[in-house]
């Protein structure tokens, strides 16, 4: 069932379920649609905006966290052993211990 509510074309859900690709394709072209449950409005579909996704907005919504220390991997250089070397094994048996 596909009616208006407003501005926005609404759709029932069992037709939302049947063509989902089509009308979310609708969606990501910029169109605004709405759902309706029984004739009543219960959902509003609307194109994600390319700023949404980027990363500032991750940042601000506290999706991603940006590292501390922002530098290039490549740059970053292994520090000399000090003191006795000491294995894999034994960092992680040291770290057993202390549990």
């Amino acid at each position: 069932m596909r009616a208006t509510v407003g501005l926005v074309e609404a759709i029932g859900i069992r037709e939302l379920r049947q063509h989902a690709s089509r009308y979310l394709a609708r969606v990501e072209a910029g169109e605004e649609l709405g759902v309706t449950n029984k004739g009543r409005l219960v959902a509003r579909l609307i194109p994600v905006q390319a700023a949404e996704r980027s990363r500032e907005a991750l940042i601000e919504s506290g999706v991603l966290i940006p590292a501390r220390r922002p530098q290039n991997l490549l740059d970053v250089t292994a520090e000399p052993a000090r003191g006795r070397k000491r294995t894999p094994s034994d960092v992680l048996n040291e770290m057993r211990d202390e549990q």
